[in-house]
């Protein structure tokens, strides 16, 4: 669209507002990645209490494991794993301004997911699970989600069938999401929500790829004997148990981008708050990695586990893992009050 005075042309959208315009198209998939992180570390905050909320939990009251020594230095090292690697993510955020923080993406993204999975796998060896298979993983931990050994504000879950997702223990899921940073809970509720419902999406159009892919699970016409490819509403509900619960857990999966995908150019390309977007990653890994070491501490005895901390290697020592050892561990397994002293981020 122009406008015209005399003999001139003018155009009524610069190059650089098409640029802008352009950039920000780009940058909307980014920004609702972003959205989703940052939503899930609102809705983390303004639920928490002190102490993550553990010990008002049955399920967390009657945790209890009968561990051997090979079963300790099992456990010790998958925490050992699931520690130095959210020692590497944290040193980012304090290495890098905005840009260095927009390249690390590249491994600050699989850093985030691996953290928890270690901690995760390492609570699951007191469980009596003990797998390294990441859909067996995803499956108990979806189990156990929904058995109420999560604090509230990571408790939230999908079931149901494709067409007919359910969101559960998020009240406010049903409204419509923004492209906004969440200012609200119920921002932060919808985003969620929606991240919930597009992850199971693809979870399940995954599996159904995988199903009708191998001759002997693959669903075929009554009629005709062949692969079907369509598929009813029926033919979904035949696949729903594969997909098990969709969990915070599977949102973090969603990390898990190649760094030779596409996929990680796009938000390395976009114009968003990465600082933003990395402090809201570290808050998430903390959060869960502290039920785990809590849940762990409680199955190993307080003791023993206060002298795995400090046996921790040099770089280790004195770090987040002793200040969640102190402010989120010991007072949820002794009802007390963590000390006061100068804090390290935890």
């Amino acid at each position: 669209m122009t406008t015209t005075t005399e003999n001139n042309i003018f155009p009524l959208v610069t190059d650089e507002q098409k640029q802008a315009e352009e950039t920000w198209r780009k940058s909307i998939p980014a920004q609702v990645f972003l959205n989703y992180f940052f939503a899930i570390n609102y809705h983390i905050q303004e639920n928490d209490d002190a102490n993550g909320g553990l010990q008002h939990l049955p399920f967390f009251r009657a945790h209890h494991a009968e561990l051997t020594d090979a079963d300790l230095q099992a456990v010790t090292k998958l925490l050992h794993s699931c520690w130095s690697t959210e020692y590497a993510l944290r040193a980012t955020a304090e290495l890098g301004d905005e840009d260095y923080l927009r390249n690390a993406l590249h491994w600050t993204f699989p850093q985030a997911y691996h953290t928890i999975l270690s901690g995760l796998q390492a609570f699951l060896y007191t469980t009596g699970v003990r797998s390294n298979n990441s859909s067996l993983v995803r499956r108990e931990v979806g189990r156990l989600v929904v058995r109420n050994a999560y604090p509230r504000p990571v408790s939230f879950y999908a079931a149901g069938a494709y067409g007919d997702f359910s969101i559960h223990r998020l009240p406010l899921a049903g409204y419509k999401p923004g492209l906004h940073i969440a200012g609200k809970e119920i921002e932060a509720q919808a985003q969620i929500g929606q991240f919930l419902r597009t992850t199971r999406k693809m979870k399940a159009q995954w599996t159904r790829q995988q199903v009708q892919n191998n001759p002997n699970t693959a669903l075929r016409s009554q009629k005709t004997g062949k692969v079907l490819d369509k598929w009813t509403a029926s033919h979904w509900q035949q696949i729903t148990w594969r997909l098990g619960y969709t969990t915070i857990f599977d949102l973090l999966g969603r990390l898990q981008i190649s760094q030779t995908s596409r996929e990680i150019e796009r938000y390395v390309e976009a114009e968003i708050d990465f600082s933003l977007f990395h402090q809201s990653l570290l808050n998430i890994v903390s959060y869960l990695n502290g039920i785990h070491e809590t849940y762990i501490a409680k199955a190993v005895g307080l003791e023993r586990y206060q002298q795995m901390v400090a046996e921790l290697p040099k770089h280790l020592q004195n770090s987040f893992v002793a200040e969640r050892l102190r402010t989120r561990v010991e007072p949820q397994l002794t009802g007390q009050e963590p000390q006061q002293q100068m804090s390290i981020a935890a």
